[in-house]
């Protein structure tokens, strides 16, 4: 008997589970938007230049987003705790690397290595987390990972302008450290082992949709300073498609896809993932945005900014467990409707009343509005995208949606980025005003599309989403699991032993 099949055996620990998958939110989290404060510092002490900067945020982005699907993939294979526990342990490596870096070239190539490894970390996070707890109960989960991603996006410009101003830049990257090894040792100590129901890996799969997500994040990031019609963006763009249309005609054929495609009749999967695309699309554009806006064209410094800023992202920390508590006795569709809806509000409001001299109590519903929305619909989406497949494809169902979402934010970044230029820029506070309204007004349609898509998901409860069912797997208890709550933890066992005997089944092929 080997480790795996031994770590089967261990007890459920849903508290542990949910607060050590969360501190790889947080960090992950964190550093996408920890670095923006303090890029002005790291341009001064490491003589980098303008395209140095942009590739030290870029850099973790675009290897973030490109390895989702390959580190579900390797969770599922190898064991997803194996690859959470080696994630975040190469991510606070990594981290290490960062602060010591004695040049910008050091800082980036260590920046990839994060997004690598925050790639292989999270969408298996919210696999082990969706194992840790019972149909009923994981929307309350979701809802409590969410709050502390948001309170992450928060806490990035204000925590980056403190360290920066009170320490130094390398601290933003040491903060990292000690959260790391000790969340490391932890998860390989206390939480379960379990395994996807393939026993090979989609290696052709695998590349076709990286390489053609890496051509979409490439050009998305590199179309504001090139230009969409620029030769390297169309290239890249055209080749990213031609890529993820070989991938869906080889993920048909194959044995075992990376990507069951089958999963896309089930409206809860499908709609998930669109509305998660829309969603960051507005989202991390808009907070983009929102950051110039204070800073250039209403004159607050970094510090400053981060906190007003506080009045939008904070209200994920408040709301977000709550909205993930009720979406599981009501269904995930009114919050996703509802969050969006009020994301779109919250964006065109604010659009409408935002002016060089405005002051900041007239922004501060608009604000918080947006808020509201996103701590309704980010559990919500996530919720449903993994309730919407069996309980042995949550790794499958977790890459997918952290893929969209990652890609949706890289876009919304590129395309808000785009409309600020279009109609303003940072000539004058005036004229970051113009571009600022402009791309609100652009984030808060986006957030409507998603929101008219959402419309469509499944009107139950997720767990009661009916999903195909994955190879082999017909009859068995996935399906009754889905059939309404469990009533206690005894419940919760029974359920999950065909997940263990087929955990024990495809042992022999992993030694």
């Amino acid at each position: 008997m080997n480790g795996a099949s031994a770590s089967t055996h261990r007890p459920f620990r849903p508290g542990w589970t949910l607060a050590l998958v969360s501190v790889a939110a947080f960090l992950t989290s964190l550093d996408v938007m920890v670095v923006v404060t303090a890029l002005p510092t790291i341009q001064e002490e490491l003589n980098a230049s303008l395209a140095d900067l942009e590739w030290t945020v870029n850099a973790y982005n675009l290897a973030f987003a490109c390895l989702m699907l390959i580190g579900s993939a390797l969770g599922d294979r190898f064991g997803r705790l194996k690859s959470y526990v080696l994630g975040l342990a190469v991510f606070t490596l990594a981290s290490a690397i960062a602060a010591l870096a004695p040049s910008v070239e050091v800082l980036i190539l260590a920046r990839v290595l994060q997004g690598i490894a925050a790639g292989v970390a999270i969408p298996v996070s919210l696999t082990l987390l969706g194992d840790a707890y019972p149909p009923h109960k994981r929307g309350r989960a979701m809802g409590i990972w969410g709050s502390v991603s948001g309170a992450a996006v928060a806490a990035g410009p204000v925590a980056g302008g403190l360290i920066t101003e009170g320490l130094s830049w390398q601290w933003i990257f040491w903060l990292n450290v000690p959260l790391g090894v000790a969340a490391t040792i932890l998860a390989a100590a206390l939480m379960r082992e379990s395994f996807g129901p393939r026993p090979k890996m989609d290696i052709v799969g695998l590349g076709l949709a990286s390489l053609g997500l890496f051509g979409l994040v490439w050009a998305a990031v590199r179309a504001p300073g090139l230009g969409w019609g620029h030769a390297e963006v169309v290239v890249m763009a055209l080749g990213g498609v031609v890529l993820m249309v070989a991938f869906v005609f080889w993920e048909r054929r194959v044995e075992h896809p990376v990507l069951p495609l089958r999963y896309f009749r089930a409206r809860g999967f499908t709609i998930s993932n669109a509305s998660a695309f829309f969603m960051h699309f507005s989202l991390i554009g808009s907070l983009f945005i929102i950051s110039q806006m204070f800073q250039i064209g209403m004159g607050a410094n970094a510090l400053d900014a981060g906190l007003q800023i506080l009045a939008w992202t904070a209200m994920v920390l408040v709301v977000a467990p709550i909205a993930g508590r009720f979406s599981d006795r009501f269904g995930a569709r009114p919050f996703i409707v509802g969050g969006l809806l009020l994301m779109a509000a919250g964006l065109a409001w604010l659009g409408a009343v935002v002016g060089t001299d405005t002051g900041y109590l007239v922004l501060l519903a608009p604000l918080a509005f947006g808020g509201i929305g996103i701590a309704m619909s980010l559990p919500s989406t996530i919720n449903l995208a993994l309730s919407s497949v069996p309980m042995e494809d949550m790794g499958v169902a977790s890459g997918a949606n952290n893929a969209m979402r990652e890609l949706g934010g890289v876009f919304g970044v590129a395309f808000l980025g785009a409309m600020f230029a279009a109609n303003g820029g940072y000539a004058t506070p005036a004229a970051a005003i113009d571009g600022s309204r402009a791309a609100l007004f652009l984030g808060g349609a986006m957030a409507l599309v998603g929101m008219i898509i959402a419309l469509f998901a499944p009107g139950r409860r997720p767990a009661e989403a009916a999903a195909p069912a994955a190879p082999g797997t017909e009859g068995r208890e996935d399906r009754r699991m889905s059939s309404g709550p469990s009533p206690g933890w005894g419940c919760r066992r029974q359920a999950t032993l065909p997940h263990r005997e087929a955990v024990r089944v495809l042992e022999p092929s992993r030694v």
